[in-house]
């Protein structure tokens, strides 16, 4: 029998985590489908998964609110939700609200300290103190529930790039980083990964910030025998970019250019109006399509937050491309998209495909997931087509019980 999983969100009152549970939750009690959700896919069928309604979950969150708030807010701003399955699921939004603790906003940037709503996540009793809260946090979370298995998803707003200088060479200095309590190479995301590898929790950075799975914090999370993965959800423009890019190489057609801008609102959209938190996404945005057609060639993603969108997304792309006889010709697409209804299944294929990886011994960065990402830890290929593939190659070939390094 499959043990249950706890579902652990840094962010957890953000878009994309409400929507995750509301989803969860929706499709357990039979309101809606389960559309989205690779997982539930028929190539999938063989694995041994965790059910939805055996998923509890919890977080840490900056703001104040409950998920019966945000998803209320949700519905109010953009109707992602239908308001019949929100009044069905009320009192279960409200009760999962109770595992919710404060997070921590120290380093964050300043475009993330303009959201934050709960004193708590401002208080800075030193590094230490804050990864130790963490950890009780998680601890208290596994008792709260009665789950042994949990796996932390970084659903936070992208923070800042840390600047240039020296990396955090290895755990022990890490340690000292902590001990002296030096802000200015760590940030929020850091602290929460470290903590989740330390409490032995699956780790998955749905976000840009590099910082989250460093080189150094890869090595603890390995050290600890913990699988992990990350960075950036691939849920709409780059999507729709990795799986069109092969077309033109297939065919031998030269990309020229490749423009993009992109028009969001919501919270996220706010923080990645700052330059600093913009950096980030742009630069995994921006890195897919060198890297599967081969070649340099002009491409630029422009980003601008649009508030009254709320979440719902909307990005303009044009290819300008050479083809026989060096015809110039080009081709445009608009996508339009409800970003965290897009991103909130993926959140849930890949956290039960952790539990899966975790229940079989399995550690290191979890590659098979690529397909998920802009910017896939230790994967060359972005080729969407090849990545899925993969995917399944690597969930076919292994019988159930079996374990290999991740």
């Amino acid at each position: 029998m499959t043990e249950p999983l706890g579902i652990w969100m840094v962010g957890a009152l953000g878009g994309v985590g409400t929507s995750m549970v509301v989803g969860a939750r929706a499709i357990s009690r039979g309101l809606v489908s389960d559309a989205g959700l690779v997982t539930n896919r028929p190539e999938f069928a063989a694995l041994d998964l965790v059910p939805l309604p055996e998923i509890v979950f919890g977080g840490h969150e900056v703001r104040h609110g409950t998920f019966w708030d945000s998803a209320y807010e949700i519905y109010k701003r953009s109707a992602s939700f239908d308001f019949e399955v929100l009044q069905e699921l009320k009192e279960d939004l409200l009760d999962i609200s109770e595992a919710l603790k404060p997070g921590t906003s120290v380093n964050a940037g300043e475009a993330i300290e303009d959201i934050v709503e709960n004193p708590m996540a401002r208080l800075d009793d030193g590094l230490r103190s804050i990864v130790q809260r963490i950890q009780s946090d998680i601890r208290s979370f596994r008792a709260r529930e009665s789950v042994e298995d949990v796996v932390v998803v970084n659903l936070a707003s992208t923070e800042p790039p840390i600047p240039e200088g020296p990396a955090i060479g290895s755990p022990e200095e890490l340690e000292r980083l902590l001990d002296e309590g030096d802000t200015s190479r760590i940030r929020p995301s850091m602290l929460y990964s470290y903590a989740a590898f330390l409490e032995g929790c699956g780790y998955i950075n749905f976000t840009p910030s590099e910082s989250a799975l460093c080189p150094v914090m890869q090595e603890i999370g390995t050290a600890q025998s913990m699988p992990f993965m990350g960075n950036d959800g691939k849920t709409g423009e780059t999507l729709v970019k990795a799986a069109l890019a092969p077309m033109f190489k297939h065919r031998n057609l030269r990309v020229l250019s490749w423009q993009g801008y992109n028009m969001l609102g919501d919270r996220d959209g706010q923080i990645l109006s700052n330059p600093e938190n913009l950096r980030s996404k742009v630069d995994s945005k921006d890195s897919v399509l060198q890297e599967i057609l081969g070649y340099p060639l002009h491409t630029k993603v422009g980003i601008d937050f649009v508030e009254s969108l709320d979440d719902c997304k909307t990005a303009w792309d044009f290819i300008h491309f050479q083809g026989f006889l060096d015809r110039k010709m080009s081709m445009q697409f608009t996508w339009q998209g409800v970003d965290s209804i897009l991103a909130a299944p993926l959140v849930l294929d890949m956290a039960r495909l952790t539990h899966l990886a975790m229940r079989r011994g399995e550690s290191g960065p979890m590659r098979q997931l690529g397909a998920f990402f802009k910017s896939p830890l230790d994967c060359d290929d972005h080729d969407l087509h090849r990545q899925y593939d993969a995917l399944l190659k690597y969930y076919g070939g292994l019988e159930a019980g079996d374990a290999s390094e991740g």
